[in-house]
């Protein structure tokens, strides 16, 4: 496995070799011990959620204010996704700076996000599934939205229908979480 950090830190970008044959392919997805080697991070499996999305989805953008924070491995295990990762941390030099990854079920990729960061992404194949493994469970009390086109943080989405949520299309802007102090310390 190779990892490099994104221009976000505490982001991450991690790649397995693809091993395809004649019956299909075959990679390894996550190993702690290698995670915690090459970036530091102790990254405790609490939870697996998987989403299956048809093209023009766009979840998040979303992020947790659990008690331990919560970091997130993500995958795309078909098709292909536009992933956002944005620096919600407003004592980061990158507050309020995004980036975009194309993850897509062959290229073997993998983002690790820390807590912290929030994500999104955008569907781009007629379907996606994506896979996270996530560092705390699912807390409602502490998990909240921003609404993933807010113009203050100014995600530039690759397509132009998107289908949000309610929940997503109806998030709060960046500024008002802010002043909410519901944002990650």
């Amino acid at each position: 496995m190779e990892m490099r950090e994104l221009e976000i830190k505490g982001a991450w970008l991690a790649n397995f070799p693809v091993y395809d044959d004649n019956r299909g392919f075959f990679r390894e997805w996550f190993k702690k011990t290698e995670v915690l080697e090459k970036t530091g991070i102790d990254f405790e499996v609490q939870q697996v959620n998987f989403s299956s999305s048809v093209i023009g989805v766009l979840r998040g953008l979303h992020y947790s204010l659990a008690l331990n924070g919560q970091a997130k491995w993500i995958t795309c295990t078909k098709g292909s996704i536009f992933d956002v990762i944005v620096d919600l941390r407003p004592t980061s030099p990158t507050f309020k700076k995004w980036i975009s990854v194309s993850l897509t079920a062959e290229s073997g990729e993998t983002i690790l996000i820390s807590e912290g960061l929030g994500h999104a992404f955008l569907c781009q194949s007629d379907e996606a599934d994506v896979a996270y493994l996530l560092s705390s469970p699912y807390s409602p009390k502490n998990e909240y939205a921003i609404n993933p086109l807010d113009q203050e943080i100014g995600i530039k989405w690759p397509e132009e229908n998107l289908i949000l949520s309610p929940k997503d299309s109806g998030a709060p802007s960046l500024a008002t979480r802010y002043r909410e102090d519901l944002l990650p310390k």
